[in-house]
């Protein structure tokens, strides 16, 4: 059997990559050991740039159908117990909420698409119907990957199937979304460095039909995503996608000690389930490469990060993003060699960001969570004295964790070989996002005088040169794509609010919505332009390779 592209793992990061390739044309098979997605507690939130990427894939009302109801508030709250007032509450918008402040932003910024809370255990059979309606995608289900050997002109793969059966396959790549004991990773004999076993948890997964109707509880906390649990060992609780279901993470050593936190929390005698309970550990690790030839690794298989600051699962659909119009560009023919290599060159430093924001998130809450004082629960002036200052500190490091907007939106690639590398840029913040369209950054969202998103009139299939001043001539640089076989658009929008935020009369955007050059004019050598941000050193270079071809 022969495809173009193979891969292994069908999480959220490996269906997302094989749904984008699918839409492209592009042939792949997905080969999962499991026969069916286990209804486990993993992730809970996708962010607002893994929603605009979903709603490039005309993902994102589906998803957000199944999942959390967009008028549910997303507030964090730190308590002791349901039955108590909350210590401090943090207020978040619900989606509908946000969405409101979207469509009234004229600024650039805020994300056309905000957050949704869907639980992987949701949206990971959603995806996998798509994927498997997809008539270039094959799902392989119940196949075990057990070894791959590299060839000049692709990757032989062997497959075990649920009987025994050994199968091999061919495909032109392989990519390993395979967690992070991934087999691909392990065979390349890379590395994951950083710092392993940083702590256990137990995680248990309740059902609980009556919690969410009962909030506020006596006077406890109102509704939201998140309770951060003092007065015991290091607890969070979070109410998953359908409102019924709640995950409990605690420093506790036994699935009965795990119910008695729960009851403990809840604090009220309403019948519930405990569906699933084990140990999980954090780590913050980073693999030393992303790859080896034709064999690529994305997800956790590359970067395993602390939930806190829910970037882990949507750092993975970054990934598949990059990866997957990078491999239709080249399989397509007018992808240049760079192109692919461009991949780890991109996400790595990325990888190594997140894990970076996810232990500046963790460090924020385990600030405040060493502040706790034994008294503070006492109705006493030294209890309010306990909860006072602990609000004082909370009330700035926990916002580490929730707040992360620069993360999820502001990350730019820095010194690609694919990109305009200009020196200097804005610098990498975190916890604020400030629209800017240097090269490397995400184009920001903007609308356009006709109510349309920006984002929406740009093809996924295709580069734009996105003229903001109007009257620019592209036809150099038309002729140039034209030459390498590279998809190019003109989208004149001539708007004065645009080019204020964007800064220049000219922006070229690739497929993946990350600006690869701008300008107020286009560069006397716009052939070297077009040749270097498909992949080519040049254009002569370009012309070798094509006449190769």
């Amino acid at each position: 059997m022969e495809t173009q592209v193979i891969i292994v793992g069908a999480g959220p990061v490996g269906l997302t990559l094989a749904i984008d390739l699918g839409r492209r044309g592009i042939a792949c098979v997905l080969v999962e050991q499991k026969a069916e997605p286990q209804f486990l507690p993993k992730m809970e939130r996708c962010n607002a740039r893994t929603m605009e990427i979903f709603r490039r894939l005309g993902l994102a009302d589906r998803i957000r159908a199944a999942g959390m109801p967009d008028d549910v508030p997303m507030d964090v709250q730190i308590i002791r117990s349901m039955t108590e007032p909350p210590i401090l509450r943090l207020p978040y918008p619900s989606v509908a909420q946000a969405r409101t402040l979207t469509r009234e932003c004229r600024d650039g910024g805020l994300p056309l698409e905000p957050y949704q809370l869907i639980s992987q255990y949701t949206l990971e059979p959603l995806l996998l119907e798509v994927a498997e309606q997809s008539p270039t995608v094959t799902v392989m289900r119940s196949t075990t990957f057990m070894e791959f050997t590299g060839q000049d002109d692709g990757v032989l793969v062997m497959l075990n199937d649920v009987d025994g059966v050994r199968r091999t396959l061919k495909g032109a790549y392989l990519v390993g979304c395979d967690g992070g004991a991934s087999r691909v990773r392990k065979q390349l004999g890379i590395r994951l460095a950083g710092e392993g076993d940083i702590a256990r948890l137990r995680q248990g997964l309740f059902y609980c039909e009556q919690l969410y109707e009962r909030l506020p509880i006596s006077n406890g906390p109102s509704r939201g995503r998140h309770y951060l649990v003092v007065g015991g060992p290091p607890t969070f609780m979070i109410m998953q996608d359908s409102t019924r279901h709640w995950t409990v993470h605690s420093a506790v050593e036994s699935d009965d000690e795990m119910r008695r936190m729960f009851e403990r929390i809840v604090d009220v005698a309403l019948p519930y389930e405990m569906l699933y309970c084990a140990e999980w550990r954090q780590n913050l690790l980073l693999a030393e490469r992303y790859g080896e030839g034709r064999v690529f690794l994305a997800g956790d298989a590359v970067h395993l990060v602390i939930p806190t600051g829910g970037l882990g699962m949507n750092t993975g659909v970054g990934d598949a993003t990059d990866l997957a119009w990078k491999l239709a560009a080249t399989l397509q023919g007018w992808g240049g060699p760079g192109l692919l290599a461009s991949y780890e060159a991109e996400r790595r430093q990325i990888g190594e960001r997140v894990v970076g924001a996810s232990r500046y998130a963790s460090l924020g809450y385990r600030a405040w969570l060493a502040e706790v004082r034994p008294e503070i629960g006492d109705d006493t002036p030294a209890g309010s004295a306990a909860r006072a200052h602990l609000v004082e500190v909370a009330n700035v490091q926990q916002r580490k964790s929730n707040e992360m907007i620069g993360a999820e939106l502001g990350y730019r690639y820095v010194d690609s070989p694919i990109i305009d590398n200009v020196p200097g840029g804005p610098q990498h913040d975190l916890r604020a996002y400030v629209p800017t369209t240097w090269p490397g950054a995400r184009l920001p969202h903007m609308w356009l005088r006709d109510g349309s998103a920006i984002q929406d009139r740009l093809r996924p299939d295709r580069y734009t040169l996105i003229d903001v001043a109007g009257g620019h001539d592209a036809g150099p640089l038309l002729t140039a794509f034209k030459v390498l076989g590279a998809p190019l658009d003109v989208l004149v929008a001539q708007d004065c609010a645009l080019r204020a935020v964007y800064e220049r009369d000219l922006v070229l955007v690739r497929p993946d919505m990350h600006v690869a050059w701008r300008g107020d004019r286009l560069p006397q050598a716009a052939d070297d332009l077009a040749a270097r941000v498909v992949g080519h050193d040049n254009l002569n270079n370009a012309f070798g390779s094509i006449s190769h071809r």
